[in-house]
């Protein structure tokens, strides 16, 4: 009996080999340029990987875990080749003045909701963290600073990170359900969805120009991660604590530059952003595929109500501002 179930096990872990190189080699084949039928958009890259996640053990669990990070921010850095310094400045002027607005009022309420539900203080700074600034990034980049337990920054990643999923597939439809324009919807995806993947590939779902300002003012926000932390680190009183400062933002802003100023051949700067979604839609099968049931059972009901309350929060905030003002 023990050895049959040794053999399903092993069987499973090596079709779980197969089928996730498959799929990943799958979406990385240029199917539109091959006049191959597209398969893969982000939102279905992302439940392709939710499913994988929880018929299958997951067989490279490093590989997986690295490749989602920097694919994503190498993938970022290569969409920067497709925009111009000038006219995303000067599109995106109104979403910064949103994102420093958003910030303040999502921690503010953050701390004040989670103490009044009574939950964990460290745990309800987390999730305001990351629905404030850019889900999993500003969590990992806060909780060494507050000395999170290794449960504080499971059931944090797991509450944004299942928003995030949802996200993905519910604001594209709801933005064109109540007729967003590109600005608008952008602007939108960069202010309520919580981490800069969801956030590009619900711009990307959308359109080119939502994904355009979606990003420009997504990865805005995500520069507050260095004063939150500098705050963070005054608020619970731990000057040694380290900084992670993410420097793909301005990589990101470099390959603005070099794409408005440098006259690169549009033929080069289209295959990088070209190259760039692909590593986009790869980026999000991997972190569907690396869902973790154990982290998402830690998950209570107060930290998810937390999540959510301040999701609706910002989500309807944002939205009857963007769409009467813009």
């Amino acid at each position: 009996m023990d050895k049959q179930i040794t053999l399903n096990i092993f069987g499973l872990n090596l079709a779980a080999r197969y089928v996730y190189v498959l799929i990943a080699a799958i979406i990385c084949i240029p199917a539109d340029l091959l006049g191959l039928p597209h398969i893969f958009s982000p939102a279905v890259a992302l439940f392709t990987g939710l499913v994988f996640a929880l018929v299958f053990p997951m067989p490279y669990p490093r590989f997986n875990k690295k490749a989602s990070k920097y694919l994503l921010q190498a993938s970022v850095v290569g969409l920067g080749f497709g925009m111009n310094v000038n006219e995303s400045l000067k599109s995106g002027a109104e979403g910064m003045m949103f994102t420093i607005i958003s910030v303040f009022a999502v921690m503010t309420f953050g701390i004040m909701f989670g103490y009044w539900m009574h939950i964990n203080r460290k745990t309800a700074y987390l999730i305001s963290s990351g629905t404030a600034i850019c889900g999993g990034s500003a969590i990992a980049a806060v909780g060494p600073v507050v000395k999170a337990s290794d449960q504080e920054m499971a059931v944090s990643l797991g509450v944004i990170f299942m928003l995030n999923a949802i996200a993905l597939f519910i604001f594209p439809p709801m933005g064109k359900l109540f007729g967003m324009s590109q600005e608008q919807f952008g602007t939108w995806a960069a202010i309520a969805i919580h981490d800069t993947s969801s956030v590009v590939g619900a711009g990307a779902a959308y359109g080119q120009e939502a994904l355009k300002i979606a990003t420009l003012v997504k990865l805005t926000r995500a520069l507050w991660i260095i004063p939150l932390a500098l705050i963070t680190m005054v608020l619970f009183r731990d000057k040694t604590a380290r900084i992670s400062i993410p420097w793909f933002i301005f990589m990101f802003i470099g390959a603005m530059l070099v794409n408005t100023y440098c006259n690169l051949p549009a033929q080069i700067s289209e295959m990088l952003v070209y190259v760039a979604y692909k590593g986009l839609v790869l980026t999000l099968f991997f972190i569907g595929a690396g869902l973790s049931i154990k982290a998402i059972k830690a998950v209570g009901i107060r930290p998810l109500a937390l999540a959510i309350l301040l999701w609706i929060i910002i989500g309807v905030s944002s939205f009857f501002v963007i769409t009467t003002t813009m």
